[in-house]
């Protein structure tokens, strides 16, 4: 899969501007960066950089209705897989998935055995998905699908990362998940089966950012 949204059009474009400033023994025919690209990576850029510019940072701890919720549920090992800002590809429907860079993730939260088995598809249509159940940040619960998606780069080399897909539109719709919130997902087990949680942790409002 060349390109699965916006985001990696702007890397690929990046990618094949880079490669050619590096090729052959001069600078000559270099092609740099477009100034339209550039803005699109500075405006992503900023846009993460004030999220996390508070007087108080994220709290990484899970919140205390989320752990009761997890308890009454049988749950255990909790632990937080993931703390990024929604882009506009998260919350779009035409996307209709929630991206998890592998190089954003905080700690393993799968088995071999599950990692073995969402590895074993080679491309979008082919994916392997694991049904896990989540709870969104209205503490519903419901179901919704683990994939892992490989990405080639203009390059050659591919970048992977997990998505959740499925249900994620509606996910979004009703806990109103907008561009440029700070959201959390976490992983527990119940009876060893993988579930995860989604927080929402930091909005804007009016042009200041809240906490939940």
């Amino acid at each position: 899969m060349d390109v699965v949204d916006g985001e990696m059009k702007i890397e690929k474009e990046y990618d094949q501007g880079f490669r050619v400033e590096h090729e052959g023994d001069d600078h000559q025919g270099r092609l740099p960066e477009s100034s339209k690209i550039k803005k699109k990576k500075q405006k992503m850029a900023t846009r993460c950089d004030q999220r996390y510019t508070t007087a108080t940072p994220t709290p990484l701890d899970l919140p205390i209705k989320f752990k009761k919720r997890i308890r009454d549920l049988g749950g255990s090992d909790i632990a937080l897989i993931i703390q990024k800002c929604l882009f506009k590809t998260d919350v779009s429907s035409g996307h209709n998935r929630l991206s998890i860079p592998l190089n954003q993730i905080r700690q393993t939260f799968l088995t071999p055995q599950e990692t073995e088995f969402l590895n074993s598809g080679n491309n979008e249509k082919k994916c392997s998905e694991m049904e896990v159940m989540l709870i969104e940040p209205s503490l519903r619960r419901d179901t919704i699908s683990l994939r892992k998606w490989e990405m080639k780069k203009a390059s050659g080399s591919a970048t992977s990362m997990y998505v959740l897909v499925g249900k994620w539109n509606s996910v979004a719709w009703r806990n109103a998940l907008r561009e440029d919130e700070t959201v959390q997902l976490w992983s527990f087990r119940i009876n060893s089966k993988l579930c995860l949680a989604l927080v929402k942790r930091r909005a804007k409002s009016n042009g200041y950012f809240i906490e939940f």
